[in-house]
């Protein structure tokens, strides 16, 4: 078996080291998937992107379980969904992923959509800040979050996410919301962090990119991921892939190349609106 690749870290604002590449998991369950999480964990992938909504904590908690990387190296990823928004509801949700994972605690824990309609994010994210008191929890965050509602959640909480996820790629590099994350500690997650069902991969001028290093193209997008300062989960069930998407420490983009590749930019490839999208 190859030699697991070494993931640089950063800091959270609640101290936590995290690496700067992840795995996302959607799609995959049950065996297959506690099969290619154990084998992203093999290769050195240590953030496991999950949600309850995903269906799938059961098979990313067995790989846990199952794999001989030591437990506090790897951070468990999960997320509450819009039905159970509110402060016991999300107590409640909270004791479902854990019993999904079979794990004593969770590492991350997300609000998956803030669904304003609805208005009760303030109040599960107070619950989560309880679990993290509690220690079931080592950090609390948000996912597909405007400024607006990061603001909202600061002043009325007196907690700053560690991270909020949400949809990033070179089509929709985020500047604006990611300038704000900066100046509030906040680490950038990117989902569909290489655009996929779209064409992003065969720019002409991620293609160039890729050629005169020698690297594919979904390399070069996961290094501008980490060069721009966000953090990307691809998803690959594929141990040659999980190993190619994870190896980008070894080339560095030219600050000219990262800021031609962000001017791709063209808006949302999925046209979830975090104002409007709903998820229960």
């Amino acid at each position: 078996m190859a030699e697991p690749i070494t993931v640089p870290t950063r800091p959270l604002n609640d101290g936590t080291a995290f690496p700067v590449v992840g795995l996302g998991t959607y799609g995959l369950n049950g065996d297959e998937g506690t099969v290619a999480v154990k084998s992203a964990l093999d290769t050195g992938y240590r953030i496991l992107d999950t949600a309850l909504n995903y269906g799938n904590e059961d098979a990313v908690g067995r790989a846990v379980r199952e794999t001989d990387v030591p437990r506090d190296e790897i951070i468990v990823t999960s997320k509450l969904p819009g039905r159970f928004h509110g402060f016991d509801e999300t107590l409640t949700a909270f004791d479902e992923t854990l019993e999904n994972l079979g794990l004593d605690h969770v590492d991350l824990y997300l609000i998956h959509w803030p669904l304003p309609r609805i208005d009760r994010y303030v109040e599960s994210f107070t619950a989560f800040a309880r679990l993290q008191q509690e220690g079931r929890v080592t950090s609390i965050g948000v996912s597909n979050f405007t400024i607006a509602h990061l603001e909202r959640v600061i002043a009325e909480t007196g907690v700053t996410p560690a991270v909020n996820q949400v949809e990033l790629h070179p089509y929709f590099p985020q500047g604006e919301l990611r300038a704000f994350h900066d100046a509030h500690g906040i680490v950038t997650e990117s989902w569909s962090p290489i655009g996929k069902k779209s064409e992003l991969l065969t720019e002409p001028l991620i293609a160039e990119i890729a050629a005169r290093y020698g690297k594919s193209p979904t390399q070069v997008v996961i290094r501008w991921h980490t060069q721009i300062g966000a953090v990307p989960v691809p998803k690959s069930a594929d141990p040659g892939r999980q190993r190619e998407n994870l190896d980008v420490f070894g080339f560095e983009l030219t600050a000219d190349e990262v800021s031609a590749i962000s001017g791709l930019e063209r808006g949302r490839i999925w046209g979830a609106d975090p104002d409007t999208h709903e998820e229960f």
